[in-house]
């Protein structure tokens, strides 16, 4: 399987030589060369594959000329050592439940997989590998958690100061060893620019091997198409067209679910819900892509006024926007609207949801409103603890402290701040 740049101009890579540079020298984001369709039997049979069996059969074409199958069968073992739970909550309505792994947030099985993936490309090397990566919330969590002592690999993570929650910040500023938080004055979006900005700087480039563990990297993106599969896998029994609602920021987590439609599993919509950062909706409604720059909210995870992944979703559908709505419906809801889905579900069902799972449930009951006879799942994509002020403030109920969380509730913060892409730079070559 070789990869290309979605911008066309820089050569073909094979899988590992993608993962190792993160982004093309062209600056665009790699793509597989073909998706090829499962067989009929592997979704006739699901019920009866483990996690491991059919994450394996999912990712094998993509991986398999850089990763011999017992070692790509070691990692999947590695990787998905915990459950992916479809949880029930009202009549054609269930939340797949994504935050079972160590940190607690979906991004887990990407950032162990690419964590996995770069441990095994440098066995056998000196070679050092800077890691940098963006977050708005719990990416930079998961990578710490997922890189942290791997040989070879250094970890450094963006963030926007005063936008993440208390514990995420935590999450990932207080692991120390080869993970370091730089805390930028200013947006996710700006941090993911300078993350893209350095991939392009030819002085960073001659002194270091750098890359990506953001979801524009293979590695980080192609694995989430597991939970979609997982999904299916639980509630294919139902009978119905499934639907799914994912709330969306980067884009990768509902990108991924789309190549997953394309391996072949039946599914009859998606639905991308977003905050106020509406970037995607208004291009759905208008046909024309405007970036913007992105505002705080509660589900501070999304707060992408640009997301990297939209284009991979365009590509996949030959930039045809009828198509793509054929396929995608996308809505942005408020924070009061969060709020209140949250409060509505719990007082109905009892179940306690995150406000980004909130925004994915308001965005299947929208879909829902014109197509009712629909099996609904929406992706819950981190613990409600984790933005415990807003959830117990909305619900009027204290919320349990997961051991995941509590292990780092009494470390102590260590973060360089930073306010530009020359602090950045400066830190990097004189770390």
């Amino acid at each position: 399987m070789k990869y290309y740049s979605l911008q066309k101009i820089a050569p073909e890579v094979s899988f590992k030589e993608a993962v190792i540079k993160g982004i093309a020298p062209d600056r665009g984001l790699y793509f597989p060369e073909s998706i090829s369709p499962l067989p009929d039997s592997f979704f006739e049979n699901i019920e009866d594959l483990s996690n491991q069996e059919i994450a394996f059969n999912a990712i094998h074409q993509f991986v398999s000329k850089d990763i011999p199958n017992e070692n790509l069968k070691e990692i999947l073992a590695d990787v998905l050592d915990f459950e992916f739970p479809l949880v029930q909550i009202e009549e054609n309505v269930a939340t797949l439940e994504l935050f079972h792994g160590p940190t607690m947030a979906f991004k887990d099985v990407g950032a162990r997989f690419m964590a996995n993936c770069l441990g095994y490309f440098s066995r056998d090397k000196d070679d050092e590998v800077t890691v940098l990566v963006a977050t708005s919330g719990d990416t930079g969590g998961a990578v710490a958690n997922g890189f942290l002592g791997v040989k070879g690999v250094n970890v450094v993570i963006l963030y926007p100061s005063g936008k993440v929650s208390d514990i995420q910040e935590r999450q990932l500023t207080t692991l120390g060893e080869n993970i370091t938080a730089l805390e930028v004055a200013g947006t996710f979006d700006d941090c993911q620019k300078m993350v893209k900005t350095a991939f392009l700087d030819e002085e960073l480039l001659e002194n270091m091997q750098l890359t990506s563990a953001n979801s524009i990297n293979v590695a980080r993106w192609l694995p989430q198409l597991f939970y979609f599969l997982f999904a299916y896998k639980q509630a294919k029994s139902k009978g119905k067209d499934i639907v799914f609602s994912v709330p969306s920021g980067n884009f990768g987590n509902i990108c991924a679910g789309i190549v997953a439609q394309k391996l072949g599993m039946p599914v009859k919509h998606f639905v991308a819900a977003t905050n106020v950062n509406d970037t995607v909706p208004e291009f759905m409604k208008t046909g024309k892509y405007n970036p913007k720059p992105s505002s705080a909210t509660i589900s501070n995870a999304m707060d992408v006024g640009d997301p990297s992944n939209f284009i991979r979703i365009r590509h996949l559908f030959q930039d045809n926007l009828d198509r793509l709505r054929e396929h995608l419906s996308s809505y942005s809801f408020t924070d009061s609207e969060t709020k209140e889905a949250l409060l509505k579900i719990y007082t109905e069902t009892g179940y306690i949801a995150d406000p980004h799972g909130a925004v994915g449930y308001l965005g299947l009951k929208k879909y829902q409103e014109s197509f009712p006879d629909t099996y609904g799942i929406f992706m819950e994509t981190a613990h409600p603890v984790k933005f415990l002020d807003v959830v117990e403030e909305t619900i009027a109920q204290a919320l349990e402290i997961p051991k995941q969380i509590q292990k780092v509730m009494d470390k102590e913060k260590e973060s360089i701040q930073i306010d530009s892409f020359k602090g950045l730079k400066n830190f990097l070559l004189h770390a």
